[in-house]
Order: structure tokens, then sequence, then C-alpha cells
């Protein structure tokens, strides 16, 4: 049984655990790290001969698959699946599963520090105090006020739990509405233009899917209230970015905080200066709680897989391929 383990930045803490513990299975374990993987080439080079595949944001599309002809099983390490072709995968019989709200914590604090920063300019004055600049500001409490959240998932939902301590009212947009996890967090569902005129806070907390690329564009940040912010922790094509960046220049509204971006790492000038934009680099789900817990889901996947037992998280119906059904 051969791996090829793509590690991502998130997981460098605990790769050297998880290949141990992977080897301790009976595998083989070759690493690729985070910087290689970035080449599609290196992928397609190495994983020729690879019966489990395990990525982070590394590609795991048709052209990667195709050089793969012994792989058998993709293992996310998170949620969003958008690197890998799910579809393809089902088609060559290929099993692919991930590990989803076992980052969700990390993200919905994250996302409550940019609504708090937001909302106090925390990092404009941190930069003025600073350069010895002692500048007078006069910002927003969060209690009482709406939030909006656009995908009412893990992440969507721990989110909730923490606004509850503000005495928020949360109204939250999803195809996929659980009605009962709703009521307990006290969350009410609505259409995505009233959420989008009514909140004080738009938080994008969805998966990236074909229907909702560009789902913030122009149209919907303009129904906005001048006095919102937007909150991004999600997927950054999303959201137009161009025109949130035009819109937070003119202040159209009154902020943004964004730890994803459509290019990653964004490209020269994609990020203006903006006393009214916060980013980070795609760390929401980057703690090291998450990163030892998508280890265990990772390890635990692999010795069922290798043992022929049910997996966990497998994204896609099929039969099950076992580590003894070697084609």
């Amino acid at each position: 049984m051969k791996v090829l383990y793509s590690v991502g930045k998130a997981y460098l803490p605990v790769y050297k655990s998880v290949v141990s513990r992977i080897k301790a299975l009976g595998a083989e374990v070759e690493c690729l790290m985070y910087d290689e993987a970035k080449n599609k080439k290196n992928i397609i080079k190495t994983i020729k001969d690879a019966d489990i595949y395990i990525t982070a944001v590394a590609s795991a599309d048709a052209e990667v698959i195709d050089a793969a002809p012994k792989l058998k099983y993709i293992i996310k390490t998170g949620t969003g699946v958008d690197n890998i072709d799910v579809q393809y995968s089902t088609k060559k019989g290929i099993l692919v599963s991930n590990a989803p709200g076992q980052n969700a914590e990390g993200v919905a604090e994250l996302a409550i520090g940019f609504m708090i920063s937001l909302s106090r300019e925390i990092t404009k004055l941190d930069r003025a105090t600073k350069a010895d600049k002692w500048e007078p500001s006069t910002g927003l409490e969060c209690r009482g006020k709406t939030l909006g959240i656009i995908g009412f998932g893990s992440i969507g939902k721990s989110v909730a739990k923490y606004a509850a301590a503000f005495q928020m009212k949360v109204i939250a947009f999803s195809h996929h509405k659980d009605y009962d996890a709703a009521d307990k967090l006290g969350v009410i569902f609505t259409e995505l233009d009233k959420l989008l005129s009514d909140a004080d806070y738009v938080l994008v907390s969805t998966s990236l899917k074909k229907s909702n690329y560009h789902l913030i564009d122009k149209k919907a940040l303009h129904k906005m209230k001048r006095t919102a912010f937007l909150i991004n922790v999600s997927r950054g094509a999303i959201v137009d970015s161009r025109v949130l960046m035009k819109l937070l220049k003119e202040r159209r509204i009154a902020g943004a905080a964004l730890d994803v971006f459509e290019n990653e790492p964004p490209k020269d000038g994609e990020i203006p200066s903006l006393d009214n934009l916060i980013v980070t680099p795609h760390v929401g789900g980057t703690t090291l709680e998450s990163a030892n817990r998508i280890a265990e889901v990772t390890v635990d996947n692999i010795r069922r897989f290798i043992q022929d037992e049910p997996l966990l998280y497998v994204l896609n119906q099929q039969k099950k391929v076992g580590a003894s059904e070697k084609g």
C-alpha cells in the first residue's frame, strides 16, 4: 500500500506524526511539501504508484487522477473539495472523503475576530498607534446587531453559537436548512436578498460550487447597507473581489474582512491598502487543535481502508474499494 501525502501548510506541525502512524499501519508514505505540490507536474510525477492520495489544497483533478492508475482513495484534509474532481473520481472508481467540521471552530473564531476588528477598527488603530499617531475612534458594538450567515453548515452554526453571546439577531440563507439546529441557536432562515439588505454583518461560510461562483457580485453588494460589513471565510471565488475593492474605496459598504481569495496567493495589486479592509492568508482553519483533529480522521480512515472497514465522510456513493481489491 503506497500513500502520497501532499502536506498543506496548516499540517506542518503534525505531518511527521501522521506519516509515522500511517507507516505503522504497514503502508509506504511519500511526502510532497506545500511548495512542491503547488506545481502540478510534481504531483503527476510522484502519484503514479500511489494507492491513496492525501491532499489539503493541492490538485486532484482529472489530469492528476489519470496519472495514477493504481489510485483507489483520495483523502481531503479539510472540508471543501473544490480542488478535487469528485465526479471524475467516482467515474474512475476512486473513493473520496473529507473531514467536515474538524476546523469549523477555528474558522468561526476568526470570523468573530474579524467582526470585532472591523467594528472597532483594531487593525487601523494598531498601525496608527505604532506610528506614534494617537487617533480618536468611535467604534461600533456587535451587541444587538444583525448577523447574516450565508451557508448554515458547521462553520455557520459555530458562528451563530458565538454570536448569541453578543445578543445578536442571526439570520441565515442556506439551501440545506437544518431547522433543528436553527431553532436551538435562535437562527431564522431567510432569502438571500433580505439577508443582504437587513444584515449589519454578512458572513460568507458556504462551500464553493459552480452555482455560487461570484454569488456576491455587484448587484448583491449594492443590496447591503452602507454601514454593513462583509466577511468571507469560505472561498474567494464566491465574492467578486474586483467589485468589492471598488465599493470599499467608495465607502459603498463600511468594510470587509477576507481570509480567502480567488487567486491564492493574490497577484500583485489585487489587495489595495485600505483602512476598511482586513486580510489574512487563508488561515481560518489553521489551528493546532484542528490540525490534530483532522490528522485523527485521516489516519483512522487509512486504517479503515487497509482493514476493509467502512470509511467515514465518504462523498461519492459507490461500492467500497478496499485494500484487498488491488484491481
